[in-house]
Order: structure tokens, then C-alpha cells, then sequence
């Protein structure tokens, strides 16, 4: 068996099926067959890596993922975040986490600080607006 880099959908498939041999046969640490073992997974894991990137979720996202988990509601967000004002503003998109909000999020939801300070997707009501506001601001200097 000659292990190359991946390129392919079928050549991925028959790298398994040649790791899962590998694995069936419980090779002795040390041995030949254990380190083409080894070198077959990083390879794997390679062409894995480029072809399915993992993708850091969105912070309002990872919030009310983490409070479906954990059986919470919004008002049990007031607790971490302040208001029930500020808990809307936020899972509605409309402020960013400040810092002290991260740091409590973190600790209490233990979400990764790196998820929380992470830039959020607009809402959509957002995008609406400035794109109009683009646009015209655009017909304003076009007509000066």
C-alpha cells in the first residue's frame, strides 16, 4: 500500500477502507504496519481539514444554542448580561458583547471566550437598512 496526498472524493474512500484494515489488524506500536497507520490518518485529516472547514459559530448563535442545551430561557440571560432590554439588543443582534458580557457568558454558559468575541451576522433588518442607507447616500453625492 503506497500512501500519497489526497486529492479525490474516491481516493479519501479507499484511504479509509486501508485505515480500518490497519485498525482491524491492531498493529504493535513500533512496527511498520502501526506507523502506515499513522502516517494514513494525518493524511486523512489533511485532505479532511481543506475539505470540510469547521467554521466558528456565530456568537448570538453559540448563546442560544448553549441556552437550548441547558434548558434556559432569555430572562435567565438577565443574570450574565443586565436588562431584559440588553438581552433582547443582543440575541436580536442590535448590540455586541461588551467585555465584562463575554467574561460572564464564558464562565456561567462556559462558551469559548474566542466564539463570544467573534463578530455577529447582522440581522437582516440591519442589512436592509444599510444597504439603503448606501444607496442613498450614493444618490445624494450623484445629485450634488
Amino acid at each position: 500500500m503506497k500512501i500519497t496526498v489526497i486529492h479525490s472524493e474516491e481516493a479519501h474512500d479507499a484511504a479509509l477502507r486501508d485505515l480500518e484494515r490497519l485498525l482491524d489488524a491492531n498493529p504493535r506500536p513500533g512496527s511498520l504496519d502501526f506507523e502506515r497507520m499513522e502516517l494514513l490518518a494525518l493524511v486523512i485529516k489533511d485532505y479532511e481539514t481543506r475539505r470540510f472547514p469547521v467554521h466558528r459559530p456565530d456568537p448570538v448563535e453559540a448563546i442560544q444554542f448553549r441556552l437550548e442545551q441547558q434548558a434556559l430561557w432569555r430572562y435567565d440571560m438577565e443574570l450574565y448580561l443586565g436588562s431584559r432590554a440588553r438581552v433582547s439588543e443582543i440575541l436580536n443582534r442590535r448590540r455586541p458583547l461588551s467585555l465584562a458580557m463575554v467574561r460572564s457568558l464564558s464562565q456561567h454558559l462556559q462558551i469559548p471566550a474566542e466564539v463570544l468575541i467573534a463578530p455577529t451576522k447582522q440581522s437582516r433588518g440591519r442589512q436592509r437598512r444599510t444597504r439603503e442607507s448606501t444607496r442613498s447616500a450614493r444618490r445624494k453625492r450623484t445629485a450634488a
